[in-house]
């Protein structure tokens, strides 16, 4: 069983999601987002009938009125005004549960186009590469999944119907208006130019604000995360005050791109309004002029004064809409961007899958580099033969976490080939190899459930009893039998109840539970008081035995019986052999020794 992590990356590689600065909603990327809707067209289309019926209803309300002025009230028919009275009722009431029951299935509709799109998002992000966290910051990852989505859905449940709906309100209004009376409705359809240019010098300057918006809450989202995951660090340097001052930076230019964004809208809203109230007043004046020339009805002026005020109802609704669909355009492509993203290692077509391992690891010249062709490993090549233990030591950054992360496969190799029993592990499925490695690294990950279950992670069908066997072996039950709750005991949030040594034997009891006949040890005595050590060095000696393993060391005391050693130095083997021959050897073992002992003389026994 396989884990990993990677690195956040620079500030700097929020540049580079940015994507078109222009701020153009592009075409390509709203008809992919409607493709996460397909799948509930049914539902969509329901919620379109029921937005045509509260629309229809909605219409006729103002005809009826005319009628009861015009052809009831003037006559004296009680009658009619009664009859035409609940027509309106029920014109009203069939709106209202047509609306409601409309908004009920686009509020369903929302929620199940979120988790769907957040699952593909999840799914897909444990498909990428460890790379891709190393040029990726975690919590810009985070703002994608959750914010831009709600965004998006915004724009997929509600606005589509809303776009439909309205534009029918506003073709109806209009219709009926004509029909009414073709002079005044042209007089006061007189006003639309003056909307359009409100509207063209509206989205002109929302398309580069919304964008704004989206970048600055994912750089602060960024910030964020960044800070809480090295709060212990911040706190213990004393940078509390610049950590402060650089989330208020972000915290401010985030402010300000939003009031940016919404001093456009409220510009252009009040706009609108204004526009409204000058229609209204052209009925009013026109429609009253005409009246005293008895060329129009008061049931027809009444009629227009209520179709004008729904007139700009949609109107209203269709410029929140264009916001909508700036912001979900902005995120949209975050999103995509996300979803298109491919893993830096994929399988070969008919990668076979691995189903015994004898457990030979042969490094064949590999030459890797991380970015910019800047070579991090130079010709490497070693060979670690079924059930031997190598060891592989060096200076920070000589290359050693390099040779493991190419032998689990988490990168491809630049040059050469790595091979597991003969095969290049380019051609062995992902899952299959994998499956057959065990990983525990200085710094083990658990997760936020019971004791039991992080051990058990791997191995679903354990059993209590094989869970305990596994932590005796790792030296971790007693530990665990003191806790209150014992492997019931549920890990908090970064393990923080748990000491470092107390995580590392339950990462010890998780591969031992898995028995994989590969195993990498990436430094896993390296931050643990000598008494612990001694605990992990017996938990290790148990694990170690029969398997093929790669130890990566920085306490050369733990490999004095590893069956063979390489000095890793500047990306190139400098030094090979037992820990003796290496000692009596001199070079860089024996200086790196003799740094950790420098009490006395090195001892080669």
């Amino acid at each position: 069983m396989m884990g990993g992590g990677g690195g956040g990356g620079p500030r700097g590689m929020l540049q580079a999601m940015g994507g078109r600065e222009d701020g153009t909603i592009q075409k390509t990327v709203l008809l992919r987002l409607l493709s996460f809707v397909l799948p509930y067209r049914k539902e969509l289309a329901f919620a379109l009938v029921c937005m045509v019926i509260a629309t229809g209803a909605g219409l006729l309300v103002p005809y009826l009125t005319r009628v009861i002025i015009d052809e009831h009230i003037v006559a004296g028919d009680l009658s009619g005004i009664t009859r035409t009275g609940i027509t309106i009722g029920a014109a009203l009431l069939i709106a209202y549960a047509s609306e409601a029951l409309q908004m009920f299935i686009l509020a369903v509709l929302g929620q199940k186009v979120l988790f769907n799109l957040r699952a593909r998002l999840f799914e897909h992000l444990q498909r990428l590469s460890v790379a891709y966290n190393d040029t990726h910051i975690i919590g810009v990852t985070v703002s994608r999944v959750v914010n831009d989505v709600s965004v998006i859905n915004n724009l997929l449940s509600e606005g589509l119907v809303t776009l439909i709906g309205d534009t029918i309100l506003l073709a109806g209004t209009i219709a009926v208006m004509l029909s009414m009376d073709w002079q005044l409705a042209l007089l006061t359809f007189s006003i639309l130019p003056f909307m359009v240019l409100v509207t063209v010098w509206f989205s002109n300057r929302a398309k580069p604000a919304f964008r704004e918006t989206r970048e600055k809450v994912a750089n602060l989202v960024g910030t964020l995360a960044e800070n809480i995951g090295g709060m212990r660090v911040i706190q213990s340097y004393g940078q509390e005050g610049a950590s402060n001052s650089q989330f208020e930076v972000d915290n401010r230019e985030n402010r300000k791109a939003h009031v940016r964004a919404m001093r456009l809208s409220f510009t252009f809203l009040p706009a609108i309004d204004v526009l409204g109230v000058g229609a209204t007043a052209i009925v009013l004046g026109a429609g009253g002029y005409m009246a005293l020339q008895g060329r129009v009805s008061i049931g027809i002026i009444v009629a227009f004064m209520s179709y004008v005020s729904r007139f700009f109802v949609p109107i209203r609704e269709l410029s929140q809409l264009f916001t909508t669909l700036q912001s979900a355009s902005a995120g949209g492509e975050r999103v995509l961007e996300l979803l298109d993203a491919e893993p830096a290692v994929s399988e070969r077509p008919g990668a076979r899958r691995l189903t015994q391992v004898e457990g030979r690891i042969q490094l064949d010249h590999v030459g890797f580099s991380y970015v910019n062709n800047v070579e991090v490993l130079h010709d490497v090549s070693l060979t670690v033969e079924p059930g031997e233990t190598i060891a592989i030591v060096g200076p920070t950054g000589a290359g050693k976490s390099t040779i493991t992360n190419l032998v689990c496969r988490f990168y491809e190799v630049t040059s050469g080939r790595v091979l597991v029993d003969g095969t290049d592990v380019r051609d062995i499925n992902l899952e299959s190899l994998h499956r057959h490695m065990g990983y525990v690294s200085q710094d083990p990950i658990l997760f936020p459930v019971s004791i039991a279950e992080n051990i058990a992670l791997g191995a679903d069908a354990a059993t209590l009893a094989q869970i305990e066997d596994a932590a005796r072996n790792a030296e971790a039950h007693g530990f665990i039998s003191r806790l209150v709750n014992g492997y019931d005991t549920v890990i908090t949030e970064g393990a923080s109840n748990l000491s470092v040594g107390q995580r590392q034997l339950i990462a010890i009891a998780r591969a031992m539970l898995v028995d994989p006949r590969i195993l990498i040890m990436d430094e896993a005595t390296s931050s643990v008081d000598t008494v612990t050590e001694a605990l992990i060095q017996r938990a290790l000696d148990r694990l170690l035995h029969d398997r093929t393993a790669i130890v990566i060391a920085h306490r050369l005391t733990t490999i004095r019986n590893a069956d063979r050693i390489y000095v890793i130095d500047q990306g190139r083997i400098v030094q090979s052999g037992t820990h003796a021959g290496l000692l009596s050897a001199g070079g860089m073992y024996r200086e790196l020794y003799e740094r950790q002992f420098i009490d006395g003389p090195a001892q080669t026994a």
